[in-house]
């Protein structure tokens, strides 16, 4: 076997309408693809398919992403004040780790996302 990269990342959600306002509208991702009949949207990134489904409609529990996706920013204070400006509230302060900078958020599922920027080389 020989894996060649991630194709996309699965984000449940209980409400497919509301969630596609809210990737694609409030965070402003490109939409890529819907599932037909299915509740289920694909948003693009640039380097990872977000795939939001309505997990129950697909046979599975809903259970919350408790560990971030990290969404790649140039600017993360800028992008921080942009998603406030929409009603986004972040979980606290802007992290700076010494690598990059970063500042964790929810979706209305309670998923959690990150903006990210990493402004160091990795060693």
């Amino acid at each position: 076997m020989n894996i060649t990269g991630v194709d996309f990342a699965y984000i449940p959600t209980t409400d497919i309408e509301r969630a596609v306002d809210f990737y694609g509208n409030v965070l402003g991702l490109p939409e890529s693809a819907r599932y037909g009949q299915m509740p289920g949207v694909e948003f693009e990134t640039g380097s990872l398919t977000l795939a939001v489904i309505q997990s129950e409609a697909f046979g599975q529990k809903f259970e919350r992403n408790a560990n971030g996706i990290a969404l790649r920013v140039d600017d993360v204070p800028k992008a921080r004040e942009e998603l406030e400006a929409k009603g986004v509230e972040f979980i606290a302060d802007t992290i700076d780790s010494g690598v990059c900078h970063m500042a964790f958020f929810k979706d209305p599922d309670g998923n959690e996302l990150l903006l990210h920027h990493r402004y160091a080389p990795r060693r």
